[in-house]
Order: C-alpha cells, then structure tokens, then sequence
C-alpha cells in the first residue's frame, strides 16, 4: 500500500501537464485562430491564464487563448464589449454548432466533445478553451467585460511573474497545491464550482500561503482550506493592479454557499488527517480520495 506522503506526490504528478496535452492545446488554439482569422484581423495569439501559469488542473477545460486584435478592428473599442463577444459568438457557432459554443463574460467557450470518463481522463484531449478577444495597450492587454459593460485592463505577463515568486517563495510547491484545490472545486459532487473563477483560488494563494512550505501537503491543505473559509467574503483585487476585482462574480450567495461547502470541507480534511494519525492508511488514503477525486491515487 502506498503511503500518505508518496500518493499526494503521486498526486501532484498526475496534476501536471504532460506533453501530449501540451500538444493538443496547441493544437486546438492554431484551429480556433483558423476559424477567427477568416472574419477578423488577428495580430497574434497565445495561449494564457492558468494553463500558461502551469497552474491548471485536469482535465483540460476552459483553457485561455488570447486573440489580440489588428488596428482593422478597432472600431471595437467603441462599443459595448459585446459586440466583439458576439461577433466572435457568431463566428465559432458557424464552426462548432450553438450547442458546442457559449458566450460568456469575458470569453467565447467552446467545448469539442471530449468524454471525460470516470477517472476524469480525456485521452490527453482538451476539453475546451474560451476564446478572449483582446486589445493591446502598451504592455498591458483590454479585454471585454460584459459584467460593467465597459472593456477592462489586464496583464497574463504579470500574473505568470506572481504567480512564479509566490511558487518559489513556498519552496517550488505552491503550483502543486494550487492545481489539487482547483481539482476539489470542480469535484462533480458540488454541482457548480464552490469557488469561481477558479482564478481566484490562486489570488487568495498568492496572499495566504507564505512562510515557506511546512513539508506536509495534508496539513498545508488543511490550513489554506481554513483561510479559504474564513477569506472567501473579502475582495480580491487584481494582482495586475488593472481590472476588476478578481472575486467580484461572487455575490453573496455564492459566498455563502462557498462557506457551506468549505465548513465541509474542512470536516473532512480533520477526517482524514485522524485517520491517518490513528495508523489507518487505507482509510485515509479512501478519505482523501473522497475528498479529491478519482486522480487521487489509493496505490
């Protein structure tokens, strides 16, 4: 039977983009880009957010590409960010079909089909990616935000460098722990995720988890779950300093609900960690399992 400290390893490594899903969400960005450059002037795009952070969790959903627009589409800046949302909505849907594609608040979604069986693996396939559309503005980027109507400064490059420092500062783990929280909040057993956008589990970790890594995955976990808890009702500014706030999708009952369910969570967390104090590990490694998902290992 495997140990306690060697499955959360085994764990973290199955977190961990491998080179074939690296691969296909190359893949399936240079096909999306396809499709727009027929109806837009793109002058590059890339793929970004948690995916290029390496703090994205399995399977493969919603993966950030950034599409920034040509000066042939400026007219854009214009208007209600919707306009380019739905332009872009209009184009995809041609593609893909209204049922494969979604407009959302920032992006365009689209989901490619992908069956994600019981052990939550896709075959190394992405799932889906949203598709930003975005403005350059000096170093920084405008994206459309459909929530103020207004279009709303953003920086990935900053947010990687954070998001590399808070990593080294929590001896090279905090990326790890990151993609095992983001795994439990879109366990399928909480129906909607507790915590979203899954973004802002990572804000929260830039701030909360400091001090060095104390060298056990159960009782890190356990104390950011606790500030988690206890943190998730405060405002969480952008690290880049230049949109929204990161937390402003949770409204007050979302956050109550995201209380609710982390109380829980903490239960079970104080569970398994007795039971693992008690010398049951097959139980606890259930536990933890349980608490996880199926990518957490029990050998």
């Amino acid at each position: 039977m495997i140990s306690l400290p060697d499955a959360f390893k085994k764990f973290k490594s199955r977190m961990e983009l491998n080179e074939r899903e690296q691969q296909n969400a190359s893949k399936r960005q240079k096909e999306v880009r396809e499709h727009l450059d027929k109806a837009f002037q793109i002058d590059r795009s890339f793929l970004t957010g948690s995916y290029a952070r390496w703090t994205k969790s399995k399977p493969l959903k919603d993966v950030d590409i950034f599409f920034v627009l040509g000066k042939d589409e400026d007219h854009y800046r214009d208007k209600h960010p919707d306009k380019i949302l739905t332009a872009f909505y209009d184009t995809l849907v041609d593609v893909y079909g209204s049922s494969a594609v979604k407009k959302q608040g920032r992006s365009v979604g689209v989901d490619f089909g992908v069956v994600v069986d019981s052990d939550d693996n896709t075959d190394y396939r992405v799932v889906s990616v949203d598709a930003v559309p975005a403005f350059a503005k000096g170093d920084d980027y405008e994206i459309p935000n459909n929530t103020t109507g207004k279009w709303m400064g953003t920086n990935p490059e900053i947010h990687a460098q954070k998001a590399v420092s808070a990593h080294q500062a929590y001896g090279n783990e905090w990326k790890g722990l990151v993609r095992m929280v983001k795994y439990w909040n879109q366990n399928s057993r909480h129906g909607e995720k507790p915590i979203k956008p899954s973004f802002l589990i990572e804000v929260m970790a830039m701030e909360c988890l400091h001090g060095g890594w104390g060298g056990s995955h159960d009782r890190e976990i356990q104390a950011f779950f606790a500030t988690l808890r206890d943190r998730i009702h405060e405002d969480w500014p952008d690290p880049a300093g230049l949109g929204s706030p990161v937390s402003d999708r949770m409204d007050a009952a979302m956050v109550k609900r995201a209380q609710t369910i982390l109380d829980q969570a903490n239960r079970d967390i104080a569970a398994a960690i007795h039971l693992a104090r008690q010398g049951k590990n097959g139980d606890a490694l259930k536990a933890w399992r349980a608490f996880f998902g199926p990518k957490f290992p029990l050998s």
